[in-house]
């Protein structure tokens, strides 16, 4: 396929896909030509793919024989979201075909969103097939595991580029609004191809997108049109059960307010949702109760590794006012024999991570508590993955990781092929540096499964993985999963008035 077909390919798969229509054909042809600084269309080009990704590398290849991009993934990266750009519908037009499906279901608005945001590559769904994933049957259900590869790694030419770069401030952060329609920069990702849609929950202006990860189904983020810090209230309760009202299809969480129990983003106030029933959703109750004044609202504690508080109800305005009880009394609690502490030296520790959701009938909130509190011991945070599972993973456990799905580091699926040979060959694993880091694990592992061989030894690599991750979320509860904890964990909830 030459420069030409690829075009041609190209306008065709934006017509086929819904991004253009047939009589934007022309003009669409002319400015990818701009582009890649051609003068004239081959009157004789056909169509020769169907498929964005071959039909990109070709006009990579030409971009960068011709010197109009760098040879690497990064600079890669915002030509072809330049050209895509190209076959992306205006915001305008975007807001108003969104509204008009909405008037139809709000399933089918975000369908139509959901197919504009992945066929203008905005989300590349060829980087996407290529996540490892797999499930692990534990305890508390189905965990989601997951090595996320759509996020491309900075090659070494456009990390030395960035540094000699001048700082901006524009966009102030990867969830403002500026960045529809920007062009990008070495340390900032191209988005010709990024539409938002404006939305209001609650009486606050903010804009729905998708995220160009995609963790699970329909990953989509809400982000508030300022650019203020993520804090967790009643009132944002209040926004999560207003989302699924507009969006019944749809959960809607939010990262807490704290580092250490927060996610990647506290300086942009944020939450995150989509089309995909969690291991924690599935969960039943443990343990049922009521609060005093709010017997209307059923509550009770999730069978989960960490510490939940669901609350279920056709009034969503009961529902949060009690979420807001128990906030303002977890952000003040303190028990010292369960080592949770809401302050020290004036820090304050506890917070929480919220999901709302619409099923049967009823809303349902659950209540995530939280607390972020390091010691000498673990100074990344006590309720924070502990070192002996830093092999695994040492980031954050967020939002998506509460619900029960691990977002494992892409360095992971080399580790476990290599890790899997040493064991079937009995290698010494400390002294490979890529892998030593696994050895104290991986003589565990030995020992628990005396069967290893060559048909079964990713299988257990993958359950053991899961087994950890599920450990994991157990260190992240505030609670033991144990009489005592559990008996901690019902102190408080008598504590909520």
């Amino acid at each position: 396929m030459n420069i030409f077909e690829a075009i041609k390919s190209l306008v065709e798969y934006g017509v086929r896909e819904n991004l253009i229509e047939k009589e934007d054909k022309v003009w669409a042809v002319n400015r990818v030509l701009e582009i890649l600084g051609l003068d004239a269309m081959e009157t004789a080009a056909e169509e020769k793919s169907e498929d964005l990704e071959e039909i990109l590398k070709v006009i990579l290849e030409f971009a960068v024989e011709k010197g109009l991009c760098e040879d690497s993934i990064v600079y890669k990266d915002l030509f072809d979201t330049k050209v895509m750009g190209v076959l992306t519908p205006r915001p305008s037009q975007v807001i108003k075909t969104f509204h008009e499906k909405y008037a139809i279901s709000p399933k089918e608005a975000t369908d139509y969103y959901y197919h504009l945001s992945r066929k203008s590559d905005y989300i590349r769904e060829y980087r996407i097939k290529n996540d490892v994933k797999w499930v692990t049957s534990t305890e508390y259900g189905d965990i989601d595991i997951t090595i996320n590869l759509a996020k491309p790694e900075k090659d070494p030419k456009a990390i030395a580029a960035a540094t000699k770069m001048e700082q901006s401030s524009y966009p102030t952060c990867m969830l403002c609004k500026e960045n529809e329609g920007y062009a990008g920069r070495v340390n900032h990702p191209a988005r010709q191809n990024h539409r938002v849609i404006p939305i209001c929950l609650d009486g606050v202006d903010a804009f729905l997108q998708y995220s160009p990860y995609v963790y699970y189904n329909e990953h989509c983020i809400i982000f508030d049109d300022a650019h203020t810090p993520m804090k967790i209230s009643e009132k944002k309760f209040r926004r999560l059960c207003d989302f699924v009202k507009k969006f019944p299809h749809y959960f809607l969480g939010s990262n807490s307010d704290l580092p250490i129990a927060g996610g990647s983003i506290l300086t942009h106030e944020h939450f995150q949702g989509g089309s995909y029933e969690f291991a924690m959703a599935k969960a039943d109750y443990e343990e049922k109760f009521t609060f005093d004044g709010f017997e209307d609202v059923e509550a009770g504690i999730v069978k989960w590794p960490m510490s939940v508080i669901r609350l279920k109800s056709e009034d969503t305005d009961r529902m949060c006012s009690l979420a807001g009880k128990i906030l303002t009394t977890w952000r003040d609690y303190t028990d010292e024999d369960a080592f949770i502490y809401a302050f020290t030296d004036g820090e304050i520790h506890n917070t929480i991570t919220p999901i709302a959701r619409f099923r049967d009938g009823k809303y349902e909130l659950d209540l995530v508590l939280r607390n972020n509190i390091t010691t000498e011991e673990y100074p990344d945070g006590f309720y924070h993955p502990h070192p002996e599972y830093h092999n695994i993973k040492k980031e954050n456990i967020g939002l998506i990781e509460v619900m029960g799905l691990a977002v494992l580091p892409a360095r992971l699926k080399t580790e476990m092929a290599l890790l899997k040979d040493a064991i079937l060959e009995n290698k010494d694993i400390k002294a490979d540096e890529r892998i030593a880091k696994h050895a104290d694990w991986a003589e565990i592992i030995k020992a628990k499964h005396s069967d290893i061989n060559t048909d079964n030894c990713e299988q257990i690599i993958r359950d053991e993985i899961g087994i950890v991750f599920t450990a994991i979320l157990g260190q992240c509860g505030v609670f033991d999963r144990t009489e005592e904890g559990k008996a901690q964990f019902m102190k408080f909830i008598s504590s909520v008035k």
